[in-house]
């Protein structure tokens, strides 16, 4: 009977799940550029956790991207109107765009990447 146990104990035994592998990147630099001129969108993090999407550190008008690739759920953030995100990713993924919802972003656009100028110490 003991032994049954222990055999079912090292069995049991999960591999780490902190160990973070290196996300696929499902688009090219040329098509990160093309999308910003073509479409007016642009992605802020691409094939991210659904937490990694779902930040406050993000722009306010962000939205979050489901799609599946290889039958893996991926997560996108990115910016954009939801008709030109729509004709973005459904000539990317076809069948296989999920959603398009709001993102949890607190920033306003108008600040997004602003970066105050140093100023001059006085003398």
């Amino acid at each position: 009977m003991e032994k049954n146990i222990t055999e079912r104990k090292m069995s049991v035994e999960k591999e780490p799940t902190s160990v973070k592998t290196e996300n696929e990147q499902f688009w090219t630099s040329q098509e990160r550029e093309t999308s910003k001129s073509l479409y007016g969108c642009e992605i802020l993090k691409e094939n991210c956790t659904y937490q990694e999407a779902n930040t406050k550190e993000a722009p306010n008008d962000a939205h979050i991207i489901s799609y599946i690739v290889n039958d893996k759920m991926c997560y996108d953030l990115t910016r954009g109107t939801n008709t030109h995100l729509f004709n973005m990713y459904w000539d990317k993924f076809r069948d296989n765009l999920k959603s398009i919802q709001w993102g949890s972003g607190t920033i306003n656009p108008k600040l997004w990447g602003y970066k105050a100028p140093e100023r001059k110490k006085r003398k």
